[in-house]
């Protein structure tokens, strides 16, 4: 229900995507999955990050008249509008520096298919009139082109972790859109609302992440399984996932325990730890996390904000001790911990070294 959780292509994902879990609440939107997913109307999908809002619209399109064409999905939050227009709607060779070729936007490459726009309610006001254009005529129109373009079938759904009602009423969502993509309403529960998934998500994670016989790691304890489902989990079932992953790649023993959950994890009211004295985050913890929990790589996430000079040399060694403490200094761990291939691994150290970010590996080794 996470991200990693299926592999292949954007189409055969949707076709796998799995709801994993026997509370009610996920029975019943398994339930209202295959029931709107024979039609072709528009559906917003609403809940926390990590929730599984992707997979929701991955399985509302394996259940569709539309499973044998593409599944495409974009985060709308995670462009610029001058990017974001050009991914969605395509661009014309000469349109703008780079524009070499003409190239199609992700609404032509959905077509006959289904278009998952992720983060609705970060678009500018501009995209949203562009975009509720396209709703309202199929009319593709490129960055650069001079007049209509081709017109596209494509099922919409819209998710936000947002509330557009509250944006309506500040003024940066508009309402027209929002009834527009608003026809049918889905909400993805929270984790901890439905802890009696926690193991079974824990199973499959732990599966999945292991097949590949690289890992020593094959279960977890009863203890460690009983903080994992009292666990309050913010970042919901893609933080889980992220969590079983680094049990895998830092795991040292085929049983996994208490002692090798994250501090963060471990530390939380009810089990028998002291609370961590809240601080304030820096940059290098916003880096880490794009790192671990978004899972970018290295090379685009930090290397290029250091070689722009836009991160220090102690923000880039504090990003490295981070993975350091998580990995028991096992360089290489970091740098799959990292996003890295397995061929990057020399240039990865050649790089900290070059730049005097190498840390010595044995102090994180007790």
């Amino acid at each position: 229900m996470a991200r990693g959780a299926f592999a292949g292509s954007a189409a055969r994902k949707a076709s796998h995507a799995q709801l994993v879990g026997t509370s009610r609440q996920i029975v019943e939107l398994r339930q209202e999955i295959e029931r709107v997913a024979r039609s072709d109307a528009k559906i917003l999908i609403t809940g926390e990050s990590g929730a599984g809002k992707e997979v929701v619209a991955q399985c509302i399109h394996a259940h569709s008249p539309r499973v044998s064409a593409s599944f495409v999905a974009v985060n709308c939050g995670g462009l610029p509008e001058t990017l974001l227009e050009s991914e969605l709607f395509g661009h014309v060779r000469g349109s703008f520096t780079g524009a070499y070729r003409d190239k199609p936007g992700k609404l032509e490459l959905a077509h006959g298919g289904t278009v998952f726009l992720d983060e609705i309610g970060e678009m500018t006001l501009r995209m949203q009139g562009l975009l509720l254009r396209f709703l309202e005529t199929g009319e593709l129109q490129k960055v650069g082109a001079d007049g209509g373009g081709r017109v596209v079938n494509v099922r919409v759904i819209a998710a936000t972790n947002r509330n557009l009602r509250d944006l309506i009423s500040q003024g940066t969502f508009r309402e027209d859109l929002f009834y527009r993509l608003n026809v049918i309403h889905l909400e993805v529960p929270p984790l901890r609302e439905r802890r009696e998934d926690i193991q079974l998500l824990v199973e499959h994670f732990l599966q999945m992440f292991t097949q590949d016989g690289g890992s020593v790691v094959r279960s977890i304890s009863p203890e460690a399984m009983n903080v994992l489902t009292r666990y309050s989990w913010p970042g919901n079932v893609r933080q889980l996932a992220n969590v079983v992953e680094r049990l895998v790649i830092t795991g040292r023993d085929m049983v996994a325990t208490l002692d090798d959950l994250p501090a963060d994890v471990r530390v939380q009211e009810g089990v028998g730890f002291r609370p961590k004295r809240e601080r304030r985050r820096t940059v290098a913890d916003d880096l880490y996390k794009r790192l671990i929990e978004e899972r970018e790589s290295f090379w685009s996430c930090v290397y290029t904000l250091y070689m722009d000079r836009e991160i220090t040399r102690g923000t880039l060694r504090e990003i490295v001790r981070k993975g350091l403490e998580e990995a028991r200094g096992n360089y290489r761990i970091v740098a799959r911990l990292f996003n890295l291939e397995a061929r990057d691994y020399k240039r990865f150290l050649n790089f900290l070294r070059k730049h005097d970010c190498q840390l010595p590996f044995k102090e994180f080794r007790q």
